[in-house]
């Protein structure tokens, strides 16, 4: 029986500020790029086709590389070869729509489905491009100024003017708004305006042949850590939003109400300074001597999803402090091994955390609350052993496969909302 073939032949992604080939963990690389490299590579799978265009950091970097069958990354000049700020980026806004739209014009009209743009500052760009190429343009915030702005870290400074007005104006017109979440697309309606029928809600995912459970004994073997340890495990960028400042100090509240703790515990933070964190690469070793613990934390820097993984299989716990996320992947990796997770009851958290049954959300960023949690769960490892088990199903629900074929759905119904209608083949 004949069907219709999938709309979508080809996506034009957007990412200027950060690449899918950097290492998540650090600079301004994160879940973003986890996000887009693996719904890339699921939508090549459906036969999808993805270009996605960043800005070129690196004077010998390929003009195009192939990261997997069907996604290409495509390097646009746009500034000096290095690593600008975010704060630097709007000032090459126009050079890096010059290059797009230079690319597109090598080939015959009509070689971009749909545009997706991530974060406001590729919203910028892909809005412009959706008026030349007359294709939709479907957005994804990934974080929002007005949210950040309202949970701001004690020593985090708030997003500019500048980005507001950008990303209100990307609301105003994107065809489409991707959130991570329902409680997203709230925020997206009450606090940007968005129209209800123009935001659609996708899930992000994980990846779940890398990340599953193991054995939690190997790994530490592999990672030199003590077997009979408790590994208390934080995964992120170092900077004030992520808030790993506060797991050192509940840790410390530990110590100090049970030094006999001391012999057992091991605090792991695995990532690099980025953002704000950057004015203070070292603050994290220096706030460990000040508390006292410096002999219990250890610092790992960024290192591929594979390696990442064992750190998940040798915690007991990860914490995910976050004064907001959009989702928070590192939750749902986590929990894909087995490995329950303390997370702050912020944003996306409270989807890709189940309370009680895969880990524990805890109310707001004080250091007594958070060392009362651990301690709980430290001292009942047969709670530990129910919330490992019930992690490892809710994050089965979350793979990426189903994040892309939801975001096909999405590019299909963009464009027959802008009468971008292939025909019916038969396959």
């Amino acid at each position: 029986m004949p069907r219709l073939a999938p709309l979508v032949k080809r996506v034009a992604t957007i990412s200027l500020h950060t690449s899918p080939l950097d290492q998540p963990g650090t600079g301004d690389a994160g879940g973003m790029n986890v996000y887009i490299v693996e719904v890339a590579k699921r939508l090549a799978g459906l036969g999808v086709e993805v270009e996605i265009f960043t800005r070129q950091t690196a004077r010998d970097l390929p003009a195009t590389v192939e990261l997997a069958p069907g996604v290409l990354v495509r390097h646009v000049t746009a500034g000096p070869y290095e690593e600008l700020s975010k704060e630097s980026l709007p000032g090459q806004l126009c050079a890096f729509l010059s290059g797009v739209l230079r690319t597109e014009a090598m080939y015959e009209p009509g070689r971009y489905d749909v545009i997706h743009s991530h974060y406001w500052l590729s919203g910028q760009v892909g809005w412009l491009a959706k008026q030349r190429w007359g294709v939709p343009l479907v957005h994804t915030m990934h974080t929002m100024a007005k949210v950040k702005n309202l949970l701001l870290a004690e020593d985090d400074r708030p997003e500019p003017a500048v980005r507001v007005l950008g990303e209100d104006q990307v609301v105003d017109v994107a065809d489409r708004l991707v959130a991570n979440t329902q409680a997203e697309a709230e925020e997206l309606i009450h606090l940007y305006g968005a129209t209800p029928e123009r935001v659609s809600v996708v899930n992000p995912g994980v990846n779940l042949s890398v990340f599953r459970p193991g054995s939690a004994a190997e790994a530490r073997d592999r990672l030199d850590l003590p077997r009979d340890a408790i590994v208390l495990l934080f995964v992120g960028r170092i900077q004030p939003l992520k808030a790993p400042d506060l797991l050192l100090r509940a840790v410390a509240r530990l110590i100090s109400a049970d030094p006999a703790l001391r012999s057992r515990l091991v605090v792991a933070c695995v990532g690099g300074p980025s953002g704000n964190g950057l004015a203070r690469p070292t603050h994290l070793t220096e706030l460990a001597e000040t508390l006292g613990i410096a002999d219990l934390v250890r610092l790992a820097p960024p290192c591929p999803q594979h390696e990442l993984a064992d750190w998940y299989l040798a915690a007991d716990l990860t914490a995910v402090p976050s004064h907001n996320e959009s989702f928070g992947l590192v939750a749902l990796e986590s929990q894909a091994c087995g490995t329950p997770v303390v997370a702050a009851a912020v944003g996306g958290l409270r989807t890709a955390v189940r309370h009680g049954v895969s880990g524990v959300l805890v109310d707001g960023h004080d250091p007594r609350e958070w060392a009362r949690v651990l301690r709980r769960l430290i001292d009942r490892p047969e709670w530990r052993g129910s919330l490992s088990r019930g992690a490892v199903a809710h994050a089965a629900a979350f793979g990426w496969s189903a994040t892309a074929a939801r975001l096909s759905e999405v590019y299909t119904r963009a464009m027959t909302a802008t009468h971008r209608l292939p025909t019916a083949v038969n396959r």
